[in-house]
């Protein structure tokens, strides 16, 4: 059984869009227990928020951010700002070591 290539597409760029966010975070001196912490949220909540949607916790990193949900997480929001909903299904798909190991196409661009 083959996979679906727009599948491997859409869980690349979740990957994409996790991996700035987290490094924004961390540029600007953040980790995810700080954001749970400073803005009362459950534990972990900012780090399943980079998986999976989760309002409070995109809203959160956004403000420790300075910046707006919407210009950070661009698949779970509509080009005006307004929240998708329902949600759609690859925002909650999970990564699996295989999407994260990099293809042979990185391997060459970064030779």
């Amino acid at each position: 059984m083959h996979r679906d290539r727009t599948a491997d597409k859409a869980a690349k760029l979740r990957l994409e869009e996790m991996t700035r966010v987290k490094s924004q975070l961390t540029l600007a001196g953040f980790t995810l227990l700080d954001i749970d912490r400073q803005y009362n949220l459950p534990r972990g909540t900012a780090g399943t928020t980079l998986r999976e949607p989760n309002a409070a916790g995109e809203r959160a990193i956004a403000a420790a951010l300075k910046t707006r949900p919407h210009l950070l997480w661009r698949s779970r929001y509509h080009g005006n700002g307004n929240r998708l909903t329902p949600q759609p299904t690859d925002n909650y798909q999970r990564s699996t070591m295989r999407d994260r190991r990099p293809s042979d196409a990185d391997k060459q661009e970064a030779a």
